[in-house]
């Protein structure tokens, strides 16, 4: 008989200590065989793109290398759909807790709760509940969800109407992006940067967004102008 395979969690932080807590806490109460710990969102969707099927858990920061924020977790979720994501950050702004839960992650467990709450948080979230700070919860215990409002597209097919900027990409998103230019195809941008095709799916999803297109003919005609500049 087959055994299953045993569950791997994932921490996305850059602070050495946080991780080494929660790592604690994620194998001795919720027997997680494997805790992977990343630094950075980049280094975070590389590993679960190797570990697709494997990590069910995934926690990130906001406040790290890569991250611009809650939004840019849209993209794990689009492509992870498998794995429960949740956001465990020192902010307790409003807005990024609705952000978050609007692109769809799992729970926003404020890192300031003390270790036996983020334990239960991390429970409601492995049950399949949505973890939210008590400030933000509403009688029926439900959080309530951002209204987006399409706006106008501006040049270039930008819902938002503004110019994408370089520097609002992470380093690897950079690098995809000047191989997408070329005319490169996800298979050729994986071989060029040693990475697996799924990592560059996910780099390639997390891309289209940061520039406000919709699809890769538009985001190599934003990015040869971005990279020309």
């Amino acid at each position: 008989m087959t055994q299953p395979t045993p569950p791997v969690a994932l921490i996305a932080d850059d602070d050495d200590f946080f991780r080494l807590a929660v790592v604690a806490i994620l194998t001795r109460s919720f027997g997680f065989a494997e805790v992977v710990e990343t630094g950075s969102l980049d280094a975070a969707l590389d590993q679960l793109s190797t570990r697709r099927g494997a990590v069910t858990l995934a926690l990130f920061d906001l406040a790290m290398p890569g991250m611009e924020g809650p939004g840019s977790l849209s993209a794990v979720r689009e492509c992870f759909p498998a794995v429960k994501v949740a956001v465990v950050s020192a902010s307790t702004e409003r807005n990024k807790i609705l952000t978050a839960l609007g692109v769809g992650v799992h729970g926003y467990v404020p890192k300031g709760i003390g270790s036996a709450e983020l334990t239960r948080a991390v429970g409601m979230i492995l049950e399949g509940q949505i973890f939210v700070p008590a400030s933000l919860a509403v009688l029926d215990g439900a959080a309530p969800r951002p209204v987006i409002e399409p706006r106008p597209s501006g040049l270039d097919g930008r819902q938002d109407g503004r110019q994408p900027r370089i520097p609002d990409l992470t380093p690897r998103q950079r690098d995809v992006l000047a191989l997408l230019v070329e005319g490169r195809s996800n298979k050729e941008i994986a071989r060029r940067l040693q990475l697996g095709e799924g990592t560059v799916k996910v780099h390639m999803a997390a891309l289209l967004r940061s520039l406000g297109v919709q699809n890769r003919a538009a985001a190599a005609v934003v990015g040869a102008r971005l990279l020309a500049e």
